[in-house]
């Protein structure tokens, strides 16, 4: 009895520490991470981004989905906290990674190459679970256009 309470505990551990929603599988050299999302599909979403947070979770980022593959580019105005943005093309391999963008700038931020999907993750994330360009992105519960 004990052991099966147990093990139901440290199955409802497990399940409550994984994202829920759509997710962002990354295959990275340093491993395989998920990123639970949070989706801007729409001009307005994509417009406002993650403006005005005073934090951004580990393990949690912003997809911004674009109907084509074009080099896309953005800025950090009004974003409070530093962002890693991964640029993915539409095959899913990540074509460029924009480091620590600083907080509140208006430079253009662009990946230099197509992409269909930007990932923003808190600053630092990609160096620290290992994500580099040519890394694959997996996309689950993510509708697309």
């Amino acid at each position: 009895m004990q052991i099966t309470r147990t093990l139901a505990l440290l199955a409802l551990a497990l399940a409550c520490s994984r994202p829920h929603g759509p997710v962002a599988r990354i295959h990275a050299r340093g491993g395989d991470v998920e990123v639970g999302l949070e989706v801007a599909d729409t001009a307005d979403a994509q417009r406002r981004g993650l403006m005005y947070r005073s934090s951004l979770p580990d393990g949690r980022g912003m997809l911004f989905i674009f109907a084509d593959d074009r080099d896309h580019e953005f800025w950090m105005k009004n974003t409070l906290i530093p962002l890693d943005m991964l640029f993915i093309a539409g095959d899913g391999r990540v074509v460029g990674i924009h480091a620590d963008a600083t907080p509140l700038s208006t430079a253009p931020i662009a990946a230099g190459m197509p992409s269909r999907f930007v990932l923003e993750v808190p600053g630092g994330f990609a160096a620290r679970h290992g994500i580099a360009p040519g890394d694959r992105v997996e996309l689950d519960g993510v509708r697309l256009p």
